[in-house]
């Protein structure tokens, strides 16, 4: 949206500041100034001049097409030297001898007026009557710019003292208007009504349809008609006419540097002028004021949620009657069979270093940033995804952001649904930062939720550890890894590994990890020599010359079922990253 300038006192030229000189001003004072609209704007039409008192005798003689525009503000030009002190919206008077005696023909000086926004120009012609010839009046006509002959008696303080109180008149009426409706709003606020009967009073006012849209372009209040309503479609994080045939006019609605939206208003270019907008503008504060209100309600109550899940999962929450009866409150179905579902965001990468120590890295990150407020921001939007998803899977699934992840609770019946609600999450994120998620197994009531929490946050640590950032992990899939994530010393399970893998264990010799991986095969098949040449499309001789070469390195592991057990537990220690 543009800024039109306020209806105050023209600039005036050094010549215009002493008695006696060339040039004259005069204009309206409204107040502050407001957002403009491409349609008609604050002021008095060219032809509802010509009906005033004064100007009844007045002949419009050239450029009748031009009658539509506003004046705002009057000029008089007794002097050549007017130009540079000319602004838009002018009702400029003169009589016959300063267009004479302008250094630039008048037909010239048309086109000068009517590219400064000029709206209209008044002449008395006097004795200087062959100033306005055939050529300036068709230069006129085609530039669509209202040529008034003036009456020989008419004073110009007569035009100027009737122009100007009508203008003053239709803004004091404008401004009323807006301070009439801008207390309609307030008590809206004040009376705990919401964006929808906002919208349904500002359309009212402005008789045209009116939204309120999130910066996401989500619609979340409208009023007025259908099809106008449909017809307004802005882009998101766009105001003003996004597009040059935009059927709409928008306004920012935000408070202390916090973005909420915007107020959308239908406008097809002729329909809302400066004063509606104005209005527009009013109601963008009202909504900012309701939207505010509705934040800190909703941080309040998100908080006073969390709290309660959190005692919930910590098994500290009281009876499972009172559990089920307090979570009923907030929606939550909490006697039934569950699921407990935890997604965390994913630690900052770092570039340096191998998997163990990128993950760790990022993890020691994660930690400093734990108060960052874009992180902060991330959790919140992750937890909105995850409301988002579940509202339209299950509505009594109970959803709250903890300190570093965001828990939900759903229906066991669910547990098939969860990748899909993954899908969805993630696709509502849209950025670069991914998340883990972990899911337990079906727990039978409130009792349960404590333990279903520690395993789905198992869960979570252990998949991103087998399969990176981004991982969806269900406990029950775990097996052997659920074990290995319990040993808290990882500097023994690194020991193990070089002690039972020896040359095996590291990455650094493309032969020892070939080998590594027919190790891994071979184990996966049951020393099943056949399958597992076909699945590494080996050659069977080929394959029993690499047996030899193993029990060589590693010990006569086709015939010690106890060594086998170690060389599969060292490669699965080696597959969780972060080990």
């Amino acid at each position: 949206m543009r800024r039109v300038t306020p209806m105050h006192a023209e600039p005036r030229s050094p010549a215009a500041r002493r008695p006696g000189t060339k040039a004259a001003t005069a204009a309206a004072s409204p107040g502050p100034p407001t957002t403009a609209a491409p349609g008609r704007p604050v002021g008095l039409p060219v032809a509802d001049i010509l009906g005033l008192h004064p100007l009844r005798d007045a002949r419009l003689v050239a450029g009748e097409a031009g009658t539509g525009r506003v004046v705002q503000r009057l000029n008089v030009l007794e002097g050549p030297d007017i130009l540079p002190w000319i602004r838009p919206r002018q009702l400029l008077l003169t009589t016959g001898l300063p267009l004479r005696q302008s250094p630039r023909p008048v037909p010239l000086l048309l086109g000068d007026l009517d590219r400064r926004g000029v709206s209209a120009l008044g002449v008395r012609i006097g004795r200087h009557r062959d100033v306005l010839t055939p050529e300036v009046l068709r230069r006129a006509d085609a530039l669509g710019l209202p040529v008034l002959l003036l009456p020989e008696d008419l004073g110009f303080d007569e035009i100027l003292g009737h122009v100007l109180a009508e203008i003053l008149n239709r803004q004091a009426a404008v401004l009323a208007r807006a301070e009439e409706t801008h207390r309609g709003l307030l008590q809206i606020v004040l009376g705990g009504g919401g964006l929808g009967e906002l919208t349904t009073q500002v359309s009212a006012v402005l008789g045209v349809a009116v939204a309120a849209i999130d910066t996401d372009g989500r619609t979340l209040a409208g009023a007025g008609p259908p099809e106008q309503l449909a017809a307004m479609r802005p882009p998101p994080g766009r105001d003003g006419r996004a597009l040059p045939a935009a059927p709409y006019v928008t306004v920012p609605v935000s408070a202390d540097g916090v973005r909420f939206g915007r107020l959308v208003a239908y406008d097809h270019g002729t329909r809302l002028g400066d004063g509606d907008v104005a209005i527009l503008d009013r109601a963008a504060i009202v909504a900012a004021l309701i939207l505010t209100k509705q934040a800190a309600v909703a941080e309040v109550e998100g908080r006073y949620r969390s709290d309660f899940l959190r005692d919930v999962l910590a098994g500290r929450a009281g009876s499972p009657g009172r559990v089920i009866t307090h979570g009923a409150s907030f929606g939550w179905r909490l006697d039934r069979p569950a699921v407990v579902i935890v997604s965390e965001l994913d630690p900052v990468p770092c570039p340096d270093g191998g998997p163990a120590e990128r993950m760790a890295a990022g993890a020691a990150a994660e930690r400093v940033a734990a108060g960052d407020p874009e992180r902060r921001r991330l959790q919140d939007r992750l937890a909105a995804a995850w409301m988002a998803a579940l509202r339209r899977q299950d509505q009594g699934a109970a959803v709250a952001a903890l300190a570093h992840e965001v828990v939900a609770v759903v229906g066991a019946e669910e547990i098939d649904t969860v990748p899909t609600l993954v899908k969805d999450v993630t696709a509502a994120m849209d950025g670069p930062r991914g998340f883990t998620t972990g899911v337990s197994r079906a727990v039978s009531g409130p009792g349960g939720l404590p333990a279903g929490y520690d395993q789905a946050r198992k869960a979570v640590r252990v998949g991103r550890q087998l399969h990176g950032p981004g991982a969806l992990a269900h406990f029950d899939k775990l097996g052997v890894y659920r074990l290995l994530s319990q040993v808290p010393d990882t500097e023994e399970l690194h020991a193990f590994v070089q002690e039972v893998l020896g040359p095996l264990a590291a990455d650094d010799d493309a032969e020892h990890v070939d080998l590594r991986h027919t190790l891994q095969v071979l184990l996966e098949t049951n020393l099943n020599v056949a399958e597992t040449a076909r699945r590494l499309h080996f050659h069977y001789n080929t394959l029993r010359y690499r047996i030899g070469k193993l029990e060589r390195l590693l010990g006569p592991f086709t015939d010690d079922a106890h060594l086998r057990l170690n060389l599969t537990l060292a490669l699965h220690v080696l597959k969780m990253r972060g080990i």
